[in-house]
């Protein structure tokens, strides 16, 4: 189930850029301003793909949706790829969805330059995200502690005893 929680998102470029883009920044600044894929995280780690069909075929005709996976399980890892057949469709998207909650997360979606086969595998030491790597809080729809901390607990212990 979703729910809107602003509906007055910019559809402008964030700040943040792919730091493994192969080219110059004014080249994928340009890419970004005229792309029909979206990056959406904050996924929870069970949110499938036709949930995610379900909600983003609002805002338009959808191309294709690229599941983010755990480089080494092959399992998802809470984002994935979105690409529209038009900008406008992706725009409203950003519009839209941004900001929606998704199996109870709160959905970020940003302009992304253009899928390219590899992206769609976590870039984090374990095979995930980095930044679930890092978490220290528990979220049960991200598989529960970060994967640093549940290194450091043993079975039976508590992460912060």
């Amino acid at each position: 189930m979703s729910s809107i929680v602003s509906t007055t998102v910019s559809t402008e470029l964030s700040s943040y850029r792919d730091q493994h883009f192969k080219g110059s920044r004014a080249e994928q600044d340009r890419l970004l301003r005229n792309s029909t894929t979206l990056y959406v995280g904050n996924l929870s780690f069970y949110t499938t793909e036709e949930q995610i069909y379900e909600l983003f075929s609002k805002c338009g005709d959808i191309k294709r949706i690229i599941m983010g996976l755990d480089k080494y399980k092959k399992t998802p890892c809470g984002f994935c790829f979105m690409e529209y057949y038009t900008r406008a469709d992706a725009e409203n998207c950003m519009r839209y969805v941004n900001g929606t909650r998704l199996d109870d997360r709160i959905v970020r979606t940003d302009w992304d330059a253009g899928f390219i086969e590899g992206r769609q595998y976590g870039r984090g030491k374990t095979g995930g995200q980095v930044r679930d790597e890092y978490r220290s809080d528990f979220d049960s729809g991200r598989g529960g502690y970060g994967k640093i901390i549940q290194q450091k607990v043993t079975p039976g212990e508590s992460a912060f005893s």
